[in-house]
């Protein structure tokens, strides 16, 4: 599905810079682009999607930091602490959708 979608963006993309189909129809086609960003069930999806990705690096961070934390220089180390603790004291609203 994902890899659909990619194509059909390409797709209008590729004919939105490829064409000389004028003004009315680029018109046209961003305010169609706009509609679908504004559905709300296509934020919702935006949304939960962004949330899974989050939750996966999470995962993957913690798998990674287990097997490799010990082997990287103090430095590193250290750095990664900081910002990890920083991230959990500041958490951001991207990817929230007020709908």
């Amino acid at each position: 599905m994902r890899y659909r979608l990619t194509f059909i963006a390409g797709l209008a993309i590729g004919y939105v810079l490829g064409t000389r189909a004028g003004r009315e129809r680029y018109e046209q086609l961003r305010k169609s682009a706009q509609r679908v960003a504004q559905n709300p069930t296509v934020r919702n999806s935006v949304e939960s999607v962004s949330l899974s990705g989050r939750e996966a690096a999470t995962k993957a961070f913690g798998a990674v930091s287990a097997k490799v934390g010990d082997r990287l220089p103090h430095s590193v180390g250290d750095r990664v602490r900081s910002l990890r603790e920083q991230r959990a004291n500041n958490e951001d609203d991207w990817g929230t959708s007020n709908t």
